[in-house]
């Protein structure tokens, strides 16, 4: 069993599988989809859950500074219930607060060219938001 990592755009969807072991997190892939067309993100993600036996998924919470819940926030909140109704899987909310942050750090130390960051920014965001959770659970 594994649980999937999300970083949850506007027009991208950046996803993250943990190995069976629940210790490492990996990136997978990038969804690019029309802009807050989140309903055509739920039979993809079914897809990556039946494939990978993902018993759990942890999407990115995006709070502002200040820990308080913005717009961006209540709409993760939204696709969070939608997730769980679709999947009949728990959905845990981990928040991301400077994780695209940290893998723009990451990829530029790592002399990333900007076109290559561009494709592959939202799954290792992803990456950090599971590896996140995945060290909160292991304490």
């Amino acid at each position: 069993m594994r649980i999937l990592g999300l970083d949850l755009g506007t027009r991208t969807l950046g996803m993250a599988l943990s190995d069976e072991t629940l210790t490492i997190a990996s990136a997978y892939q990038t969804i690019r989809f029309d802009d807050s067309c989140y309903d055509m993100l739920l039979d993809p993600i079914l897809k990556v859950v039946q494939e990978y036996d993902v018993h759990k998924i942890v999407l990115g919470f995006p709070k502002n500074m200040n820990n308080t819940v913005g717009e961006r926030g209540i709409v993760t909140q939204d696709f969070q219930r939608k997730l769980e109704s679709f999947l009949n899987i728990e959905v845990v909310l981990q928040d991301e607060r400077l994780s695209t942050v940290e893998a723009t750090h990451y990829m530029v130390c790592a002399d990333v060219s900007r076109k290559k960051r561009k494709k592959k920014i939202d799954g290792l965001a992803a990456s950090i938001i599971l590896q996140t959770y995945l060290d909160r659970m292991k304490g």
